[in-house]
């Protein structure tokens, strides 16, 4: 099969080798030239033979709004394409609508698998028509990994970004635990060798998983972590996933928690505890530390 991808960054490039490797055609495109195999997103169409598909791998929002606007009017009737990014939901059912208005299909893919897709496989959460998602099995085929797993089809238009959201969200919790975890073997006395407590947890555990064997390689390439920095940026899927959860009336106290935890390791001095710094102080007399002077 044929299939036309644009974004040849971390994700898109190693997409394209798997692809490739499954003895698929992969015409690339990517605004750095030394990535590209075209000069040009129109002579990605033109290599293309109809009906095209065209898999999108770009940042979520106005760049992927710019690559569908620039495909709306370079594809024809019957072509289809793929939002693989991290898309917010209803920026799908837009893009379909757009889209469907030219004769031409959509589909969403949420995709899980970061630099370790290429060698394992990415799982695949798809959202769109039956049709559309048919004709693009062998290609989902090509990149999911290997066996009965790792793929599904979601349900219609927005529902593959939905239910990758909701696994962010999860990865989000998740991760928080095993942090917390970490800390306070790190804090105690009496426990030696946190990163051997971890590595032990690796076989055995109902709390093993993919997420605590890189916890483990992280430990083994600096053991106590100490040339990072207590900082960690979110995706914006952890903070859709809580708004969702909201306008659904759903609690998810983990999640939540978990995407706020983030925007405090962001604060070096934070107000938040200044004031609860103040308010110990004030009914039970609790010492304060003062402020550093710049």
């Amino acid at each position: 099969m044929q299939i036309g991808l644009v974004g040849l960054g971390k994700m898109g490039g190693n997409m394209r080798e798997r692809i490739r490797n499954a003895g698929h055609t992969v015409i690339g495109y990517d605004t750095n030239p030394e990535l590209s195999d075209v000069a040009h997103l129109s002579d990605l169409v033109d290599q293309l033979a109809g009906p095209r598909a065209v898999w999108v791998m770009v940042p979520a929002g106005a760049a992927t709004q710019h690559v569908i606007d620039q495909l709306a009017s370079l594809l024809k009737p019957g072509d289809t394409v793929v939002d693989g990014g991290n898309s917010r939901w209803t920026d799908d059912e837009r893009h379909a609508k757009e889209l469907a208005a030219r004769g031409i299909g959509f589909v969403d893919a949420g995709v899980s698998g970061g630099v370790w897709g290429l060698q394992n496989g990415y799982a695949l959460m798809v959202g769109g028509d039956e049709e559309h998602v048919e004709r693009l099995k062998p290609i989902f085929d090509a990149l999911k990994p290997e066996g009965p797993y790792g793929y599904v089809h979601a349900g219609k238009v927005g529902a593959g970004h939905f239910a990758k959201m909701v696994h962010n969200g999860i990865e989000y919790a998740m991760m928080q635990a095993y942090a917390e975890g970490w800390e306070l073997l790190e804090k105690v006395s009496s426990v030696d060798h946190v990163r051997e407590v971890f590595r032990s947890w690796q076989e055995g555990t109902v709390i093993r998983s993919w997420l605590l064997d890189l916890a483990v390689n992280a430990l083994d390439e600096d053991e106590h972590l100490e040339a990072l920095r207590g900082y960690a940026e979110d995706s914006g899927e952890g903070r859709w996933t809580v708004e969702a959860a909201i306008d659904n009336a759903v609690p998810l106290p983990a999640i939540t928690a978990s995407l706020f935890a983030r925007f405090a390791s962001r604060q070096e001095d934070s107000p938040q505890m200044k004031m609860i710094a103040a308010l110990r102080n004030q009914f039970g007399g609790h010492a304060v530390e003062s402020a550093k002077k710049a």
